[in-house]
C-alpha cells in the first residue's frame, strides 16, 4: 500500500524523482498517461518540476545534466524513503555495505536528502524533511 507522500512517517516511501534526458518530453508522457500536471519550483539555483494529481504532488521530474548524459546516465526514477536524520542513516547505511553516492545537503524548502546504494547496488534517497517542526512531514 503506499503512503499519501506528505503522511509518510520514518521508514516510510515518501517521495519520488524522475532524472529524465529529455524531461520535457517526460512531463508530457506522464501528463498524458496519467492526468498529471505539471508546475516549476525553484530550488539551489536551478529549478525542478512537480508532478500533481487532484492537487496532491506525486513526485517530480528534473533534467538530467549535460554531464550525465555525456557519461550515458539513463533517465531513471528515484525512490525517498522518510528519515528522522539524514546525517545518521546515510552513515549507518555505509556501515551495513552500503555506499553513499550523493552527501546529504538541503534542497531549498523542502527536505535534507542523501543518495545511497544499497548493500546489492540499488539506488534509494533518504528525505528529512525541513519545517517548523522537525516532526513535520512536509514534502516536495
Amino acid at each position: 500500500m503506499m503512503v499519501h507522500l506528505g503522511n509518510a512517517g520514518p521508514g516510510q516511501f515518501c517521495w519520488v524523482d524522475l532524472a529524465a534526458s529529455d524531461a520535457g518530453a517526460a512531463q508530457a508522457f506522464y501528463g498524458q498517461l496519467f492526468g498529471w500536471t505539471a508546475s516549476e519550483q525553484a530550488a539551489n539555483g536551478g529549478s525542478f518540476t512537480r508532478m500533481r494529481r487532484s492537487d496532491q504532488d506525486v513526485g517530480s521530474v528534473y533534467q538530467l545534466s549535460a554531464r550525465h548524459l555525456e557519461n550515458g546516465v539513463p533517465s531513471h526514477w528515484t525512490p525517498y524513503v522518510r528519515v528522522d536524520d539524514v546525517e545518521a542513516v546515510a552513515q549507518r547505511a555505509a556501515e551495513l555495505g552500503g555506499e553513499i553516492i550523493v552527501r546529504p545537503f538541503v534542497v531549498e524548502g523542502t527536505a535534507r536528502i542523501a543518495l545511497i546504494l544499497d548493500c546489492v547496488g540499488a539506488q534509494v534517497g533518504l528525505w528529512e524533511p525541513i519545517g517548523l517542526n522537525k516532526s513535520e512531514t512536509t514534502h516536495a
